[in-house]
């Protein structure tokens, strides 16, 4: 059950900020938390987003929903004080009514929960480290009994003054008969005055402990803070490889505000001590300082790659702004460092390496949201300056960093204070062919840093389990999918990585290389794993989303388990496996008929999103007659019948209808070997193998065409495999000249890698292009056409 879902969560989301001062969050009934927890994991809320308007009514019932709970328990609480406070809660709820904004709050918190038990990352204990409101008010408290104190003891002293002027009263010329009776109200009051300054002493000693006590617990608070503050950063840097991230810095800023004027009121109260308290005064300086310098945070990172000469945003937000003293503007200025510049953040760095543009923004105050913030809009990185590499170090993997400073003054404080903070990682680059690259250098420094690192350290090896998860993390936030990858794809991930296709044991505790993530080209590859599998991640992402994240993709598996599955399946049973020979490619695995009669499995070559870009997947299954039921047993219409491409209506105008089609081995060879026989349709024998069908008999009546279709010894050209095109217009019938890179392009090949793994695939159509010109003259004259107009070879 959720344990920590409570108010503490919910109240930041509220517009009354003085039900946090009166109720303290974790102080929220502990029966009402446990029951509010049930109530919300029997909910579903993963599907809202605020962007989507339709979803409002269902977060309008959920939000009454939890309203009337929380108005109900306040009913049944036997305890005044909690009673109390949940009629304060909800109200305040009322009040709010922002149903949908409530619902997608909620989800964040759920996927905070579930990736802290799913991950199994070692994020360091909320308890001992995250700010409590408790403890803030606690202190509050007891700043609260500091003033009570000074102002009994003033009481006190005025009392005093008081009795002292009685006193000297009683000095004056006395009568011989009322003498007696003049001593005992002398003695009376002298005894007061003794008794009121005992207790003026005594309450000075206890004010002096109630200020350094509330000091210490500034100073607890503080660094508690403090470290919450590092973990929101260390949270929105691994919200990179995917992690869940709540970005609201609204309750971290009410914290640093409440800090800052409890700082404020103990300062005072040194002051009107009347004599100067040296150490205290240092303490409390020291904290001011350690604050307003603290709550600098980049709350919108740069890009971590950034290219040279393009323009990218930023912004910085900071969290006392309302205290900032007014008049002079407060002017951030943006400098890029390097790695040893930034482990020396004690001083603004005064060797540049590299040159910004537009790399200053003015602090600027939103009403509506209570924000101060600095956008840096059209900041450009002009030139870089690296450092030497080291051994085989690339460029790619040298790491820099945006430094923003700035003076302020606070309100109240007459010195102003020097403040900076550095932003994440980032590699820049000069090329687009290297993003790659540096992408993998920061989800490595991403995956892999700790909280405290010294800037920009991470482990040169890491175990496979952590690589894994860092892997899924990313693949899924990256897809934008809910399934993850399985233990089949984990073990086949892991033989790749350490090239051990036959060890079938645990990889959990091996340690991973960054080598071996992006440095090292896997065996017999000319590509890193990291490349291999972004290229399958970019692939998934944009052409295979929903078959992945309906399962009807396998995903990354090996040929012996590939081949341990489907051994003993029947003719026609296919999967779908992520090709492990070529970057960004996904192929298919059946069996079918050998030609002893048995059975073999056979991999059609890899489509690549060219392909799919082509004609989609589901079109492509369609077409391929020897693949008739998804392993384990699914019939393949079933499936995939809702990823067809309805048929087009015939076009207007008179054009003849065009479709394109996946052929495969042996309907390849029949396709293409039809051209010869083609030869005796057109008047020209020159013209053998131009006319599409039967039906365009007559339509070449000029020999000029002479030349222009090849002979027939091209006719079977790629017999293994083709796609058809309403009358065959493949490269081999058009009659344009291949050269070897072009013809392996149509046979779907790879020149640089021609030991592919595949049996089959279906190569890319072309069509010739038709001129645009004249595409309003619907009544085209055909002989004028290929008199004016020469056929040009695509970009094959």
């Amino acid at each position: 059950m959720t344990q920590w879902v409570n108010m503490s969560q919910l109240l930041p989301f509220l517009p009354d900020q003085t039900i946090n001062d009166l109720y303290p969050p974790t102080t929220f009934p502990i029966e009402a938390r446990h029951f509010l927890a049930e109530w919300v994991e029997s909910q579903r809320w993963e599907d809202f987003t605020l962007d989507n308007v339709e979803q409002k009514t269902q977060a309008e019932i959920l939000f009454n929903e939890a309203l009337r709970m929380l108005q109900s328990m306040a009913h049944q609480n036997t305890n005044v004080v909690d009673r109390m406070k949940l009629m304060q809660i909800s109200r305040n709820m009322a009040v709010c009514h922002q149903p949908l904004e409530f619902a997608v709050m909620v989800r964040n918190i759920l996927r905070n929960e579930s990736a802290m038990i799913s991950m199994n990352t070692q994020i360091p204990a909320p308890e001992p480290t995250l700010p409590s409101m408790q403890d803030v008010d606690h202190l509050v408290l007891k700043v609260l009994d500091v003033q009570d104190t000074r102002q009994k003891m003033h009481q006190l002293q005025e009392e005093l003054n008081w009795e002292k002027h009685n006193c000297e009263s009683f000095q004056g010329p006395q009568q011989h008969n009322g003498l007696d009776q003049r001593m005992a109200e002398i003695q009376k009051v002298q005894s007061k005055i003794q008794q009121l300054d005992y207790n003026l002493k005594s309450m000075a000693t206890k004010r002096f402990q109630l200020l350094k006590e509330c000091i210490n617990c500034l100073d607890q608070c503080q660094s508690r803070l403090i470290s919450r503050l590092k973990l929101w950063r260390w949270e929105q840097h691994k919200a990179t490889i995917g992690h869940p991230f709540d970005d609201n810095l609204n309750p971290l800023q009410t914290w640093c505000e409440q800090l800052l004027g409890v700082n404020g009121k103990l300062r005072q109260e040194l002051m009107l001590i009347g004599e100067p308290i040296p150490e205290l005064q240092e303490r409390l300086g020291h904290l001011l300082q350690v604050l307003i310098q603290s709550s600098l945070v980049v709350e919108k990172q740069p890009p971590q790659v950034i290219k040279t000469q393009s323009k990218f945003s930023t912004t910085v937000r900071y969290l006392l702004g309302e205290k900032i003293a007014p008049g002079k503007p407060v002017v951030l200025k943006a400098q890029i460092i390097n790695e040893s510049q930034a482990k020396n953040q004690g001083s603004i760095p005064g060797d540049t390496v590299g040159e910004l543009i537009n790399n200053t923004a003015i602090l600027e105050h939103n009403t509506a949201s209570k924000s101060t913030c600095a956008t840096f809009r059209n900041m450009s990185i002009k030139k870089i300056k690296r450092a030497d590499r080291k051994g085989t170090e690339s460029v790619t993997e040298e790491k820099f960093a945006l430094i923003f400073s700035t003076e302020i003054t606070i309100t109240g404080c007459d010195t102003p204070y020097r403040i900076q903070m550095i932003s994440l990682p980032l590699v820049v680059i000069v090329h687009g062919s290297q993003d790659n690259n540096a992408l993998a250098t920061i989800i490595w420094d991403c995956a892999f840093c700790e909280l405290d690192r010294v800037p920009f350290v991470v482990p040169e090896y890491v175990p496979w389990r952590k690589m894994y998860n860092t892997l899924n993390s990313k693949f899924t936030s990256e897809v934008q999918t809910k399934h993850n990858l399985d233990k089949c794809n984990q073990h086949f991930l892991a033989q790749k990585i350490f090239d051990k296709p036959d060890y079938n044991g645990d990889f959990s505790n091996m340690m991973v290389s960054w080598a071996q993530f992006n440095k090292e080209v896997l065996p017999g590859r000319m590509f890193t794993f990291w490349q291999w599998f972004e290229g399958v991640m970019e692939l998934t992402k944009k052409h295979l989303r929903t078959y992945w994240s309906e399962k009807l993709i396998f995903g990354f598996i090996g040929k012996q388990h590939l081949h341990l599955i489907l051994k003993d399946k029947p003719n026609g049973t296919f999967l779908l496996r992520f090709s492990d020979s070529e970057i960004g490619g996904i192929t298919i695995a059946y069996v079918s008929t050998a030609d002893n009669g048995g059975l073999k499995i056979q991999n059609i070559q890899p489509f690549t999103k060219r392909d799919l870009e082509i004609r989609s997947l589901g079109d492509r299954i369609l077409d391929i007659n020897h693949i008739t039921h998804l392993y384990p047993n699914c019939p393949k219409h079933e499936v995939f019948q809702k990823f067809y491409t309805e048929p087009q209506a015939s076009p207007s105008g008179g054009y003849i209808p065009v479709s394109l089609q996946t052929k495969v081995g042996t309907e390849a060879a029949s396709t293409t070997h039809q051209t010869p026989s083609m030869a005796g349709v057109c008047p020209s024998p020159s013209m053998a193998g131009v006319c599409p069908s039967p039906s365009m008999a007559g339509v070449c009546p000029s020999p000029s065409m002479a030349g222009v279709c090849p002979s027939p010894s091209m006719a079977g050209v790629n017999p293994s495999s083709s796609m058809t095109v309403a009358g065959d217009t493949s490269p081999s019938s058009v009659g344009y000249p291949l050269n070897q890179f072009q013809q392996q392009q149509y046979n779907h090949q790879d020149p640089l890698h021609p030991d592919m793994d595949v049996a089959a695939s279906p190569p890319v159509e072309f069509l010739p292009v038709l001129p645009t010109d004249n595409m309003d003259n619907m009544d085209l004259d055909i002989e004028s056409f290929l008199q004016d107009n020469t056929w040009r070879e695509p970009d094959i």
